[in-house]
């Protein structure tokens, strides 16, 4: 059974086919930010035609980097690219591909794919947190199930506030843990690309301070079994993980035993996209 998986993202998107559970081809390009949604649009299709041709399509599945209403299947909005606030995206590709998707954002599709094929394995309840243009966060229950609460927002830890009165953030907040943490607002702020100031250690130890503040959250919260963290900050490997995990024992209340096992994702750019096949299958 062939599997149209789609991540949409601010700084690239990526698409895949998957027969049965094995990746069969995959295409990754840059994000048009400027472009906004027309642009997103014409470069899936432009893709998935010659695919359709070659495969055909029996599922699909789309993890979008933003909130979306699961139950509605709509776009809520993107804080990083226009044009996307309240789109059918599912039956605007349905015309396309001949098959209608189903779509989650794409930190809870990135959740599933390292769930049940990556890091996560094994390991209930999970938390996965993207960590790269922006952050977002899914939760995996006992269940294999996503937990997305009562009205699709569960896990938006990107938008919680580290810092009270900090700076302006893309949501309309202020101080919020993507604002001070995610790959955009790092370039910004610093004037170099995260995989770049993640090479200076110095910069690093400053860092994973709000970044422990962040996760701190989710570990007093949710006593996940393990924190797996996908996107390109991620790929800064031990230089970022080791005080990572420091900064986190330092931090955590001192009674709690709740674990620190916070790892890199194991599937790299895929993460999403693996997720994609396994909410299309459901």
């Amino acid at each position: 059974m062939n599997t149209l998986a789609i991540d949409i993202g601010g700084t690239k998107f990526s698409m895949a086919i998957f027969d049965g559970h094995r990746m069969v081809t995959r295409e990754s390009r840059a994000t048009d930010r400027n472009g906004g949604r027309e642009w997103m649009l014409d470069q899936i299709a432009a893709i998935a035609g010659p695919w359709k041709d070659r495969f055909k399509f029996e599922r699909c599945g789309i993890g979008f980097g933003g909130p979306v209403d699961f139950k509605e299947q709509r776009i809520a909005l993107s804080t990083h690219v226009r044009g996307w606030s309240e789109f059918d995206l599912p039956r605007h590709l349905e015309r396309q591909t001949g098959v209608l998707p189903v779509m989650d954002n794409d930190a809870n599709v990135g959740a599933l794919g390292e769930g049940l094929y990556g890091a996560g394995r094994g390991c209930r309840p999970l938390f996965y947190m993207t960590l790269s243009t922006g952050i977002g966060g899914g939760i995996i229950t006992h269940d294999n199930v996503i937990y997305r609460g009562a009205d699709s927002y569960a896990g938006e830890i990107g938008h919680l506030t580290i810092h009270p009165g900090g700076p302006d953030c893309l949501c309309g907040s202020r101080g919020c843990f993507e604002r001070m943490c995610c790959g955009l607002w790092l370039e910004r702020d610093h004037g170099r690309p995260a995989h770049k100031l993640l090479k200076d250690a110095a910069f690093v130890e400053r860092y994973v301070v709000d970044l422990a503040l962040g996760l701190k959250a989710a570990i007093m919260l949710l006593n996940p079994a393990r924190i797996v963290i996908g996107g390109g900050i991620s790929k800064a490997g031990d230089a970022l993980f080791v005080p990572l995990r420091a900064e986190l024992g330092r931090q955590i209340t001192g009674w709690s035993r709740a674990r620190i096992d916070v790892v890199p994702a194991e599937l790299g750019d895929d993460s999403v996209l693996y997720g994609a096949l396994a909410l299309a299958s459901r």
